[in-house]
C-alpha cells in the first residue's frame, strides 16, 4: 500500500513539474518533522518535491530573550522554576537552565503543569514558576491548572507565559518574500484543539492548499497526495487525520483556554514579533503572571547576542539543516548551539539522527 501511494505521489509531482521546477510543501509540526526523517519519506519522494520544516517545534520557536527571562527567574531567591525537559538545554545568551541548575539554581522538570501545583502545595514557603511554553495543544492544560490554582487558593504558583499560536505564524510565512511555500502539512495535535476553521485564510487569502495530517508514514504520504491533488485543481482545507480532528476542534479545550488567556503579541525565533500570535492572561487571572511578581527583564532578540546558528532560517524553510555551517560540527546533540538541535522535535536533531550523510 505504501509503495503504491508513493508511486501516485511521484506521478503527480512529475505531472505538476511540467510547468515548474520544484514543489515546496511545509510541515508545521515537530512530530511530522521527526516522522518524515525517520521514515525516509524525504529520500523516497521525487527530489523535485521539497519537504520543508516550519516553526512546528514549540521549544525551537521560543525567542532568545524569552530563554534569558526564564533563566533570570531561576536566579531569584526562594523561587523554583518548573519546566518541561526539552527547555533545560536550550542555550540562552550566556547559559542554560541546565547549567544554572548545576550551579545550584532551583529548577525542576515535570511532565505536566498540574505537577507544579503539587510541588507548590508541598512547599508553601517557596514560589513556583511554570514556564508556559507550547502551542494551542499545551495552553488548555496550563489554563486548567491556573483555574485549579485559583479554586484551591494556591498563591505560590504562577506562570511565565511564552505560548505561541500557529495560524498567525502561517500567515507570516505565507506572506513572506524569503520563502516560497506551495502548500502546508498542518499540525495534527494543534488541529485537534482548534479544528480547521482558523486555517481557512490560507485558502481564501493566499490560495494555498492545506491539509491536517496524521503521524504515521502512510498518513503523511496520503496527506502529501491530497495536497498535490489540490494543486492540480483548487485549494482547500482538508483533513486526512479524520480519526482525531474535527472541523470545529475540541470546543471544551478552546473554552478553557479562552477563559484564562487572551491574544497578545509574541516574538518568534526566526520570524520576529507577530501580532496577536501569543497568549497572555486575561483580567482576573493576571495574579498568576510571573512578570507581575518578579523583576523579569525580557530583552528583544534584536539586542541579544547572535551566534552563527541559523535555527531561525531552518524554521522558515529558507535553508535545510545541513546548510548551516555549524551543523554536525560545532552543533551536535551533545553540544547544541541552537534549539533546533536540542529539542526532540527539532529539524536539526531530526536531520542529524536520520538524514546525516
Amino acid at each position: 500500500m505504501g509503495r503504491a501511494l508513493l508511486g501516485k505521489v511521484n506521478n503527480l509531482v512529475a505531472e505538476l513539474c511540467r510547468t515548474r521546477k520544484t514543489i515546496n510543501l511545509m510541515e508545521v509540526c515537530g512530530t511530522h518533522t521527526m516522522a518524515i526523517s525517520s521514515c525516509g519519506i524525504r529520500r523516497a519522494v521525487d527530489p523535485r518535491l521539497r519537504l520543508l520544516s516550519g516553526p512546528g517545534c514549540p521549544v525551537c520557536v521560543t525567542a532568545q530573550g524569552e530563554i534569558d527571562a526564564a533563566i533570570s527567574v531561576a536566579g531569584e531567591p526562594g523561587v523554583t522554576v518548573v519546566t518541561f525537559g526539552d527547555m533545560m538545554r536550550v542555550p540562552g545568551t550566556r547559559t542554560s537552565l541546565e547549567q544554572e541548575k548545576a550551579k545550584g539554581a532551583a529548577v525542576r522538570v515535570v511532565y505536566s503543569a498540574l505537577d507544579t501545583l503539587k510541588l507548590a502545595q508541598a512547599e508553601p514557603e517557596r514560589s513556583f514558576v511554570f514556564l508556559g511554553v507550547g502551542f494551542e495543544t499545551t495552553a488548555p492544560t496550563v489554563a486548567a491548572t491556573v483555574l485549579a490554582a485559583q479554586e484551591k487558593k494556591i498563591s505560590n504558583f504562577c506562570v511565565l507565559p511564552m505560548f505561541k499560536t500557529i495560524p498567525r505564524a502561517l500567515d507570516a510565512i505565507a506572506s513572506s518574500k524569503r520563502v516560497c511555500v506551495d502548500g502546508f502539512i498542518l499540525p495534527g495535535h494543534v488541529s485537534t484543539i482548534i479544528g480547521t476553521r482558523p486555517y481557512e485564510f490560507l485558502r481564501d487569502k493566499y490560495r494555498l492548499p492545506s491539509c491536517v495530517v496524521g503521524f504515521e508514514a502512510l498518513d503523511i504520504l496520503q496527506g502529501i497526495y491530497m495536497l498535490l491533488e489540490q494543486m492540480m485543481s483548487f485549494p482547500k482545507v482538508e483533513i486526512q487525520y479524520t480519526r482525531s480532528v474535527k472541523p470545529e476542534g475540541n470546543v471544551t479545550a478552546q473554552q478553557v483556554m479562552e477563559t484564562v488567556f487572551e491574544p497578545c503579541d509574541a516574538e518568534w525565533r526566526g520570524l520576529g514579533t507577530i501580532r496577536g500570535s501569543g497568549l497572555g492572561f486575561r483580567k482576573g487571572f493576571r495574579e498568576f503572571e510571573a512578570r507581575k511578581r518578579f523583576p523579569i527583564v525580557h530583552r528583544s532578540s534584536s539586542i541579544v547576542h547572535r551566534s552563527a546558528c541559523r535555527c531561525g532560517d531552518v524554521m522558515l524553510g529558507v535553508i535545510v539543516p545541513p546548510e548551516c555551517r555549524l551543523f554536525a560540527k560545532k552543533c551536535t546533540p551533545e553540544s547544541p548551539v541552537g534549539p533546533c538541535m536540542v529539542s526532540t522535535e527539532g529539524a536539526c536533531a531530526a536531520y542529524y539522527r536520520y538524514e546525516r550523510v
